[in-house]
């Protein structure tokens, strides 16, 4: 305390003249910086500090590794990780030593802890997908999208633990064992993506990546209360990313807040010649997504409500009740909300799945680039050394019998089918004049652990028309003895190609109003 404020406490002593004095200079004293919080801790909340100099990444990357050593495998024992990277401090002190010699003109993400799914290859820690015949698999060079981070600063902690293969829901793999939800420990946290949902939920890390055949960005963010980007065909590159599908396969963020989800967008996008879809994404990004983000966005927008994508039974009231609240808030911020429902949805929308089709093709192009060191060099070879858990070693063996899956006969009337669903629901759109649709992620709560499968997921309506979605944390189920604060339910919005900035907006302003997001118990 300042003694000139220090005085002013006892005005007995003071003439009117010196109080008055004495509050005046108090009030001119820089106020101290608040102290940096680790939980919840954002991307902005972190350079802050470190332009204050209240905190260095090297600090930042050790109560980081803490929280994962009490975490991970011990306490609740999360199992969110398959490898956690031995340099990580040491690329936190090189980072520290740029900023300092810099002056903190560094790249957007300098000194930001990030996980990665371990399908995305790392030049530097192996890259699994959850196999334990993978355990050694090294590539030689980043995903395109690990470089782009990298070069925007960021450290990789880690390789997250996932369904094996990304070919699922549950997130359990052979190498990893089966990742537990920090909200409630007796369910899963959804998947694929499933790692990299629990350990930022549980703040081990600040951002992470996901991929998404199906909705396996978005069923980690809607079961761990975070926000998740699937974003349009051909605006991120899948170059280097272990992959299930040439047409349904995308990646993308996932953060606590929309902000952060943005932040790492902006560094993801790209053209790759690698990745040649990425071609059409050119020249479709704003100057940055984060930048972009209107708090006001819901007042006067038009969100759609698809009748279809929401249950009726009584399993679903929890989420029901969830997303009615959604509606009230976007309805207070000032959208206006069109409830309609679409016929014949259902029969096209369950008929619009290539992925097992390409499957082969797809892994076997991944092997090709990895080379003829790599442990498993070839589908086959995978299949035949029957080292995946037994429902996955299932799903490989009847994708592997599928001998030229690019000319079956249903996988053309599927690829018809995608675009048909296309122009249904842009259709939709046009008719009621929509700037998105509304939608829970999961009719039900996440399944719980041991499960083969997770239900009544409605992410085709992203994946099998390739239009964008951003999910985000709508609100929690009713606190239960496993629950403590309830089983998170995530919102899903959707539009047509390249409206991420809109969505991510209109998600932004939903946050912004609500603040739904709390984190779990299990790891304080």
């Amino acid at each position: 305390m300042h003694p000139a404020y220090r005085a002013c406490m006892h005005p007995l002593k003071l003439t009117l003249a010196a109080t008055i004095a004495a509050v005046t200079l108090a009030s001119q004293t820089p106020a101290a910086a608040a102290p940096f919080v680790l939980e919840e801790a954002t991307v902005d909340s972190i350079q802050a500090a470190y332009r204050s100099g209240s905190l260095t990444a090297t600090e930042l990357v050790q109560r980081y590794l803490a929280r994962i050593d009490a975490y991970d495998r011990k306490g609740p024992a999360l199992r969110a990780f398959i490898t956690v990277n031995p340099n990580a401090l040491a690329e936190a002190e090189r980072l520290d030593a740029e900023y300092k010699a810099k002056g903190g003109r560094v790249g957007p993400l300098h000194g930001i802890p990030v996980v990665l799914k371990d399908n995305f290859n790392t030049k530097d820690l192996p890259t699994t997908g959850g196999n334990v015949a993978m355990k050694n698999s090294q590539p030689g060079s980043d995903a395109f999208t690990v470089d782009r981070m990298r070069r925007a600063g960021a450290i990789i902690l880690g390789k997250t633990n996932l369904q094996e293969f990304a070919r699922g829901g549950v997130s359990t793999s052979s190498l990893g064992g089966q990742v537990l939800n920090p909200y409630d420990l007796t369910r899963t946290p959804g998947g694929s993506s499933g790692g990299t949902g629990a350990a930022l939920a549980a703040n081990m890390a600040v951002l992470g990546t996901g991929s998404d055949t199906g909705q396996s960005i978005r069923s980690p963010a809607s079961a761990n209360s975070l926000v998740g980007v699937r974003p349009t065909r051909g605006l991120v590159s899948r170059g280097g990313v272990m992959p299930n599908s040439f047409t349904q396969d995308e990646i993308g963020p996932i953060a606590r807040t929309v902000k952060d989800a943005a932040y790492l967008l902006d560094v993801m996008v790209g053209y790759d010649p690698q990745d040649p879809v990425t071609a059409l994404g050119v020249g479709k990004a704003p100057a940055s997504y984060a930048k972009a983000l209107d708090a006001k966005a819901l007042w006067g927008a038009r969100i759609g409500v698809m009748a279809n994508l929401f249950g009726k039974e009584a399993r679903h009231v929890d989420v029901n009740r969830v997303m009615e609240q959604v509606v009230r808030t976007m309805e207070a911020q000032g959208a206006t909300i069109v409830r309609f429902e679409v016929p014949g949805y259902e029969q096209i929308a369950g008929n619009v799945g290539t992925d097992r089709f390409e499957a082969r093709a797809a892994f076997d192009k991944y092997f090709a680039e990895l080379g003829a060191q790599a442990p498993v060099t070839s589908f086959r070879q995978l299949v035949d050394s029957r080292s995946a858990s037994p429902d996955i070693q299932k799903t490989m063996e009847a994708e592997i019998g599928i001998e030229d899956g690019l000319s079956n006969a249903t996988y053309r009337e599927r690829t018809l089918n995608r675009e048909k669903l296309r122009i249904l629901v842009a259709a939709q759109m046009a008719e009621h004049k929509l700037d998105a649709i509304l939608y829970p992620l999961q009719r039900v709560l996440v399944a719980r652990a041991g499960q083969p499968d997770q239900p009544e997921r409605n992410g085709v309506l992203s994946h099998g028309t390739g239009f964008p979605a951003v999910t985000f944390p709508g609100g929690f189920s009713p606190a239960t003895a496993t629950a403590p604060i309830g089983v998170p339910v995530g919102a899903e919005l959707l539009g047509l190609d390249y409206s991420e900035p809109k969505l991510l907006s209109l998600a932004y302003a939903f946050e912004q109003a609500a603040r739904v997001r709390k984190p779990p118990v299990s790891t304080p």
